[in-house]
């Protein structure tokens, strides 16, 4: 089992920057393709960003791409994403997810696919 702990939300003005970190348990980390999701109030959770479990693919949503970066240190049991150029709408809670996929550069947007969750973090971007 893996057990997930998201963190570095916080309130950030329009156009500013946070760093979301994800730290897992366990010793099987880089088993796992790892994603963000995120859920504004009122509103369905959606993909954010997903990486392989070695790191070496990426997918991103297109309301995201090019603001966003997601990467993972897998010596570190840990998952990030970088976010930039921050959004009113960017508002919401961000939550990490562990998927056991298939393929070594598998990755996947779909929420069903993926077995672990954690709690949140809350990124509240100011108008």
């Amino acid at each position: 089992q893996v057990q997930l702990v998201e963190s570095g939300g916080g309130l950030v003005q329009t156009g500013g920057s946070l760093r979301l970190s994800c730290a897992a348990s366990g010793r099987t980390f880089s088993s796992y393709a790892m994603g963000w999701f995120r859920q504004a109030p009122g509103k369905e959770r959606e993909f954010v960003a997903a990486i392989s479990r070695n790191g070496a693919a990426t997918y991103y949503a297109d309301s995201v791409k090019g603001r966003f970066t997601i990467s993972r240190d897998n010596f570190k049991n840990t998952v990030y994403l970088q976010m930039n150029s921050l959004k009113f709408e960017d508002t919401a809670v961000y939550s990490c997810a562990a998927a056991r996929l298939q393929y070594t550069m598998q990755i996947s947007p779909q929420a069903l696919d993926y077995d672990y969750w954690g709690q949140g973090t809350q990124v509240t971007v100011s108008s």
